[in-house]
């Protein structure tokens, strides 16, 4: 019963409308604006078929956690899922891991805001905006939920009109010449410059990494769950769109760079988005972008805050972290999760002018290897929550996940292998020393917290 009585606490305020610019935002990040062109040069132009392949298997694990979240609509989500289904470690372990990552990203972010903001006011040290930024945010956490929400559906929003813009002035460019003269561009670029995969089969494998870290964040709309008004409306709405969401805004703005630039080309001189905008002759491109990628990480950190003040709540109700957090303020927010989260990003704040750039790489490696931990606990959490089922109550679950179980095992294997994957990029191979680290202290951890158990 305590399920019930923790959805009693946590109040549902988010709207249809929320929801949707949750799972939208958190599939947005500063990786598109800034950080596309690295993945362009993995695999060329068949860029375009590494997101389509993550696509799919995104939105094979969200339709999993989307099954167990309409028939179970708990915040905390998957931690709750895999402590009830996989058993209490599998909670501990998804849970403090999904903490840790938005702690990781919420540092990574704030450090973006603040290289971002000394482009306009080089004066200002990083630090300074860093804890500006932090204590905003968390001020927004602790009013309440809906607060939370409409601070996300605008951040989201910005980045949706950025990127659509983005798209229809490169369409313009194009097929009407806007900014050539009026000239037709045409699509040669797509396979003109070695073809449409300049690296073969082993660029497209080895781009995925990245493609998938990108994808981070929308398993948001699962944490979401216990506070939304209507949850077997709003998520499966909000599930089912990020399949096009991702065909629109990810396939469709790499289209249509590498459309105009050829795909070697591509950030060569900044910001894709910066070099669309100049192109077509629109003045404070670099200004718009920029304000652009700051609420694009601003909305980062606040989904990080958001998930990770959930999170440690959750982990509290299930026995598996401090009794400390499960006090519950008046607004219904979870604020000693959220002020702890806080304490711990100030680490951030020091960070920004005692640590290289380069440590901020492995830390992102480091979250890569625990959003896919996430994701593989729901997909395995998902297949023991269907094998609960009789047959009378699987024909009664309201969304259920297409093509179950292959779709859930395929997903599986290709997880797997995105971390095997993981081990041919220097960069990324720091995770997979760390990770294994990390999970040792988990489990003694685990060991400490029910020793009396």
């Amino acid at each position: 019963m305590k399920d019930n009585h923790q959805d009693s606490q946590l109040k549902r305020e988010l709207s249809t409308r929320h929801m949707q610019l949750i799972a939208l935002g958190g599939s947005i990040g500063v990786g598109l604006f800034y950080g596309s062109s690295s993945t362009i040069q993995m695999a060329g132009p068949s860029i375009l078929l590494a997101y389509l392949i993550g696509g799919l298997v995104i939105f094979t694990i969200m339709r999993a956690l989307g099954e167990m979240a309409v028939a179970e609509p708990v915040s905390g989500s998957f931690s709750m899922y895999a402590n009830k289904y996989l058993g209490r470690f599998a909670g501990f372990l998804s849970g403090w891991t999904y903490w840790f990552m938005w702690i990781v990203v919420g540092m990574a972010e704030l450090t973006v805001v603040g290289v971002y903001i000394n482009y306009w006011f080089p004066d200002i040290p990083q630090w300074v905006t860093a804890l500006v930024v932090l204590v905003m945010m968390t001020l927004v956490n602790l009013a309440n939920v809906k607060a939370y929400g409409e601070f996300e559906f605008w951040f989201a929003m910005i980045k949706v009109v950025a990127i659509i813009g983005m798209i229809v002035l490169g369409l313009a460019i194009i097929f009407f010449g806007v900014g050539n003269h009026g000239e037709a561009i045409g699509f040669d670029n797509l396979w003109a410059h070695g073809g449409f995969m300049p690296n073969g089969f082993h660029g497209i494998l080895m781009s995925l990494v990245l493609v998938m870290f990108s994808f981070g964040g929308v398993e948001l709309v699962g944490i979401s769950a216990g506070e939304a008004k209507n949850p077997s409306k709003s998520i499966p709405s909000a599930i089912n769109n990020i399949v096009w969401r991702i065909l629109i805004f990810y396939i469709g703005a790499l289209g249509v760079m590498m459309v105009i630039y050829p795909w070697n080309k591509v950030g060569s001189e900044g910001s894709p988005f910066v070099q669309i905008f100049d192109y077509v002759g629109i003045p404070a491109a670099a200004h718009i972008i920029n304000f652009v990628v700051i609420t694009a990480a601003m909305s980062a950190f606040n989904s990080g805050l958001y998930g990770s003040g959930r999170m440690l709540h959750n982990l509290s109700v299930q026995k598996n972290g401090p009794e400390y957090f499960k006090t519950v303020s008046k607004n219904g927010s979870p604020s000693r999760g959220i002020l702890f989260s806080s304490a711990v990003l100030l680490i951030a704040v020091v960070l920004n002018y005692v640590v290289p750039e380069k440590v901020f790489i492995y830390i992102s490696a480091v979250a890569t290897v625990a959003v896919i931990t996430s994701w593989m606990i729901i997909l395995l959490a998902q297949l023991k929550f269907r094998k609960s089922k009789t047959k009378e109550e699987v024909a009664k679950l309201k969304f259920k996940i297409p093509l179950y179980p292959l779709s859930t095992y395929i997903a599986i294997v290709f997880l797997l292998m995105v971390i095997v994957l993981m081990a041919f990029i220097p960069d990324m191979r720091v995770a997979l020393y760390v990770a294994p680290v990390w999970f040792f202290i988990l489990y003694i951890g685990y060991k400490v917290i029910h020793v009396k158990k």
